[in-house]
């Protein structure tokens, strides 16, 4: 796929994303909507998966360790063919598959149920040491929020990641500055977030995370890297593609009303236009 089809396709995992949540009347867009470019090049450029049969031996295995961001990720899984774009608004409904985190339980294509926040990358080093114990070639993904990086758990496996020279494993943060409290920077400042990664053995590649090239090339150096572990700092807007959104930290765990999804609509459809 190329650059234009990759951005045309992240905007309509936006729209299902503010689609959702609205729905849901609950949920997290901000850090979903910064995400939405990697989870759309993940989904559709990267990972070695298959939608008709998601339980294939040699897929790719991909764990959201900010389990929060679900809408994000359930969008770009039903823009692939893992289920009916329209199933995304039913998020959050009591009997829903697509729950307010992930759970593997309920849908099928997920490879692990996350949402307590520093848990993702345990289980996303699990995997890369369970392929390597059985001499098998999948890669595995995780995605980690740059307030998540709080959690002392995440420098645990991080340090196990490095050990073990986890080169199958590549870690992405989606640096987008805010958390639930406020900037990162305010609430206990995780920076310099390359030089921790790196003191802990892992080859690290900073990115404009809502920039396809970029990504691109980053994925590439990762599947290139071998002996060490890759993390990706994606560098991000929050609310990325909605006007009133983007930068705004109230808009980390908030659903619009009708008016508001009115105008995030609007907002994306002229960006869909523009391409």
């Amino acid at each position: 796929m190329d650059t234009l089809e990759l951005k045309k396709t992240a905007n309509e995992v936006r729209k299902g994303i503010v689609t959702a949540v609205h729905a849901a009347k609950a949920g997290h867009p901000g850090g979903s909507l910064s995400a939405a470019d990697i989870f759309t090049y993940l989904y559709f450029e990267e990972m070695n998966i298959d939608p008709a049969d998601p339980k294939k031996e040699d897929r790719d295995r991909f764990v959201l360790s900010k389990g929060h961001t679900a809408p994000g990720l359930y969008s770009a899984m039903a823009h692939r063919g893992y289920f009916p774009v329209e199933e995304l608004k039913t998020l959050r409904h009591t009997g829903a598959r697509l729950q307010g985190h992930p759970s593997m339980q309920y849908l099928p294509g997920l490879d692990m149920s996350s949402g307590s926040l520093g848990q993702g990358i345990s289980a996303a080093c699990g995997m890369a040491m369970g392929a390597k114990l059985q001499g098998k070639g999948y890669r595995v993904y995780t995605l980690l929020g740059d307030g998540e990086l709080e959690e002392g758990q995440v420098w645990e496996a991080s340090m196990f990641a490095g050990a073990k020279k986890l080169d199958n494993l590549c870690v992405i943060v989606d640096n987008n500055n805010l958390q639930i409290d406020g900037p990162i920077t305010e609430v206990n400042d995780p920076y310099p977030i390359d030089k921790k990664f790196e003191a802990f053995n892992f080859h690290v590649i900073c990115v404009d995370g809502n920039n396809f090239d970029e990504l691109r090339s980053a994925f590439k150096e990762a599947r290139e890297t071998k002996g060490r572990p890759t993390a990706i700092i994606a560098k991000t807007t929050k609310g990325k593609g909605v006007s009133f959104m983007e930068n705004q930290v109230a808009w980390h765990g908030v659903a619009p009303n009708d008016e508001q999804y009115k105008v995030a609509m609007e907002d994306l459809e002229r960006i869909g236009e523009a391409l």
